[in-house]
């Protein structure tokens, strides 16, 4: 099953590469000229935040990225900040959807939690250039309005009213899980061989056990399988 899960992940992690705005193209051919021009300069911002340079890229470097004309870029976007933005909305909110996907039909609170994290941190192995794109981001990834940071707040939030989850503040226990999230993804990304996949399940259960799950109880659902998810 797991190695099942981590096909489909990485048929939807080149999917995810190739185009990462929601919907097809339209069917009328100037319409579709510029959706592509659209996508070029968002997957260019994808590029440049995954290698570290979002911020320092001008708009010079980030057209020249996405092998458009310097005039374009105002056709689509106001700023590189804007562009910046939405290209991380896209690919988070994407991810965030085949995530819940994932998760459909699983009732308990600290599962879907579990679960959740356990699929983002195992980016390194699955695509890693998603992986890249997250700890490019960093913590801004917290004040994202969609994607991973709101549903996973969610989750705790869930865990706490199920009364699973004792931590007193939702939105400091999402702090600390995202910093070990991008902790073992950077981890990851510079010293591969010395990060075995099982780092991920260590991961988890030391977050489920942080949010206040009993030591037993992680370690159940630290360990449970991965389900198959629908292709992207």
């Amino acid at each position: 099953m797991r190695s099942e899960l981590i096909t489909r992940f990485q048929k939807e992690g080149r999917e995810l590469t190739a185009s990462s705005a929601i919907g097809a193209l339209p069917t009328n051919r100037l319409d579709r000229r510029k959706a592509r021009t659209r996508q070029a300069l968002v997957d260019a911002a994808v590029r440049l935040i995954a290698e570290g340079r979002g911020e320092r890229a001008s708009i010079q470097e980030i057209t020249e990225a996405a092998d458009i004309g310097f005039g374009s870029f105002y056709n689509h976007f106001e700023s590189k900040e804007q562009l910046f933005e939405t290209a991380s909305s896209e690919v988070l909110e994407r991810w965030g959807q085949m995530i819940d996907r994932a998760c459909a039909g699983i009732s308990d609170p600290a599962e879907v939690f579990s679960l959740s994290l356990r699929i983002s941190a195992r980016l390194g192995w699955t695509h890693p250039e998603v992986g890249r794109f997250i700890t490019g981001a960093g913590l801004d990834l917290l004040d994202a309005p969609g994607g991973l940071a709101p549903r996973a707040l969610r989750d705790i939030q869930a865990g706490q009213a199920a009364g699973q989850f004792t931590v007193r503040d939702a939105d400091v226990a999402l702090s600390a899980v995202a910093g070990g999230l991008i902790g073992l993804l950077r981890k990851r990304q510079s010293d591969p061989a010395l990060v075995p996949e099982t780092s991920v399940d260590e991961l988890a259960e030391a977050c489920l056990r942080l949010l206040g799950l009993p030591p037993a109880k992680a370690r159940r659902v630290a360990g449970l399988p991965l389900p198959a998810t629908e292709p992207w």
